[in-house]
């Protein structure tokens, strides 16, 4: 056996002894008591050890690359991101003694900046958010290294029919609850890699479980579903970090999604607040995308009496967003008022109907 193969051998031992380690991420009931024949549930991938969904991508694709013989001893890892896949990418990268870049928009949250540097990675900057892949990959090959690219890998570098993907863990926590296949499962698209994960583990095992995703009011995901030839957006994506993209990214797989939801940014915003305040934490604006299709959803259900279960997920920590969603003059100084779409989602909660 070479060295380098020695190498690829101890990083990959590594990385599962590190899961070995870790526990499953809990399934959080989020009651509404008017709806009592519905149920609702957020699987807490806050819970994590970098405190979000994307510590799954990371170890996933670190383990694509060192398996694909990309990642190899003293390679330089780059990434393109909005933050948090690079958080969890500087965790793993740290674990196995690499370099690692991230190539973020400015308007990047600080609190996520600040975790790249703590667990040891730096951050390369850029005017726009579209501006990412071509910095990232350029920056890659100066250096030698690898760009990692998680809109192009991640539906492919998780195993979506078992290995403890969030689509079998989520099946796996339902099987004793009073709908144990839920009726919907509804996810926000970065890279589309979960929604390809749920879609994909949902029709292998034949699941009667639709797959909605959230998006942003900006995101060209929702317009790409609808009409498949358009592919861009000039305008911006909006301000909730980590979903809505101004391209479709190669890992989003529009056929397998059942139905697309469209959530303003000032609704996602006031979702987070108001589920923050009934969980007792703070979780992220992605999350509150996902809660207001989720309120729609159920609402529409109990309208045409229907039951069953809805599952979503808390994306990651609202801590990350102290200065920006949690910040009143942050959200003034982008006129966004979330008072009217606050009461609305609050409504919900006490009467199980939705104006959104």
């Amino acid at each position: 056996m070479t060295n380098k193969r020695a190498w690829v051998n101890w990083a990959i031992g590594r990385i599962e002894a590190d899961f070995n380690r870790s526990a499953d991420t809990h399934l959080i009931p989020l009651p509404v008591p008017a709806l009592p024949d519905i149920a609702i549930y957020l699987k807490d991938e806050s819970s994590h050890p970098t405190g979000s969904l994307k510590h799954r991508l990371a170890r996933s694709l670190f383990l694509y690359g060192l398996c694909n013989g990309w990642i190899c001893e003293n390679t330089p890892v780059v990434e393109a991101s909005s933050g948090s896949t690079a958080v969890s990418e500087a965790y793993f990268a740290r674990m196995l003694g690499l370099r690692f870049i991230a190539v973020v928009p400015r308007s990047t949250a600080q609190a996520k900046i600040d975790a790249i540097a703590f667990y040891g990675g730096e951050c390369h900057f850029v005017g726009a958010p579209g501006e990412v892949y071509a910095a990232a990959q350029s920056l890659a090959d100066e250096l030698g290294g690898h760009y990692i690219d998680q809109f192009t890998y991640a539906e492919r570098a998780t195993d979506w029919r078992s290995n403890n993907n969030i689509a079998e863990s989520i099946f796996a926590q339902m099987a004793r609850e009073p709908h144990p296949v839920p009726r919907w499962i509804v996810c926000g698209a970065g890279t589309g890699g979960t929604s390809a994960t749920i879609g994909r583990f949902a029709r292998y095992n034949r699941h009667d479980t639709g797959v909605c995703v959230a998006d942003p009011a900006g995101s060209v995901f929702h317009r790409h579903w609808a009409e498949r030839s358009v592919a861009h957006v000039d305008h911006s994506a909006g301000c909730i970090e980590g979903i809505g993209r101004q391209r479709v990214e190669p890992s989003f797989l529009p056929d397998i999604v059942d139905r697309m939801e469209v959530v303003a940014d000032a609704a996602s915003i006031a979702a987070a607040h108001e589920v923050s305040a009934r969980l007792g934490r703070r979780c992220g604006g992605s999350t509150g995308t996902n809660v207001w299709a989720c309120a729609r959803i159920a609402a529409e259900m109990a309208a045409r009496g229907e039951t069953g279960s809805i599952v979503s997920i808390l994306c990651d920590d609202g801590a990350r967003y102290a200065d920006t969603i949690f910040d009143p003059e942050w959200l003034a100084a982008r006129d966004l008022d979330v008072a009217a779409p606050r009461q609305a989602i609050s409504d919900f909660f006490e009467t199980g109907r939705f104006a959104g």
